[in-house]
């Protein structure tokens, strides 16, 4: 099978370190994310948007965009949400990993959509401009398209990463799915449906969530194995009274 068995009998080291820059990245991620959304609640208009739109516009042309319009479909709900499915009914019915790995990644698509729908409401941020046929509708702040697509595609490089794969099929896939991340994240303002800033907060936002996800799914699997081991040793010392 794909993944590794969960027969370890200590939190791993890519555990601690997932928690711990996870901690550091939701900390400087929230602040940033607080700052940039405290200016959004009071119509502040960000230079960096006219900067970026300026940009977009002296090197668009239609080959781009719609190039750009496939690629931001890999971000939609619809096909996150099949992507999604399709990865929970591996985890739970043809791979040997714990249940736990299907029930944190619902959570953390569930999770993710729920909060990014609130943050729109909150702020209420017009979009540059309304294309439908790219769902570019509804409130602008932050990105839907960022957020789904980090916490999916990063949920997929953490599957990746604690996989049997070799080291160099972990770097090269991974790698493609960072870039994806971003390419799919900036293809909203390519298309004129966000600002720079409703990615940037997007990807922060979705980025602390995805952490906090995998750090609580990491605790969990790492009890799951204390308690395994626990009951192992107890077993044996039934065993040896005998």
């Amino acid at each position: 099978m794909l993944f590794k068995g969960t027969n370890i009998k200590n939190p791993s080291k890519m555990s601690i370190v997932l928690i711990l820059v996870g901690f550091v990245t939701i900390f400087g991620g929230f602040y940033f994310f607080l700052s940039l959304a405290e200016e959004v609640l009071e119509n502040e208009s960000f230079q960096i948007d006219e900067v970026i739109n300026q940009f977009i516009i002296s090197i668009n042309a239609p080959w781009l965009t719609n190039l750009m319009g496939y690629i931001t479909e890999t971000g939609s709900v619809i096909w996150i949400t099949i992507g999604t499915i399709i990865v929970v009914v591996y985890l739970l019915f043809f791979s040997k990993k714990s249940n736990w790995m299907a029930t944190f990644l619902i959570i953390n698509m569930v999770g993710i959509s729920g909060l990014t729908k609130g943050l729109k409401l909150l702020f209420e941020r017009e979009r540059p401009e309304v294309i439908a046929q790219y769902d570019g509708t509804g409130f602008s702040f932050p990105s839907g398209h960022s957020t789904g697509a980090v916490t999916f595609y990063g949920f997929m490089i953490y599957l990746i990463a604690v996989s049997r794969l070799s080291r160099f099929w972990k770097w090269m896939i991974n790698l493609f799915l960072g870039f994806w991340i971003v390419i799919v994240s900036l293809s909203r303002v390519v298309i004129g449906v966000h600002y720079i800033t409703d990615i940037i907060a997007g990807l922060i936002f979705g980025l602390a969530w995805l952490l906090v996800c995998i750090a609580a799914l990491e605790v969990m699997l790492w009890r799951k194995r204390k308690d395994k081991k626990s009951d192992l040793i107890q077993n044996e010392r039934g065993f040896l009274k005998r």
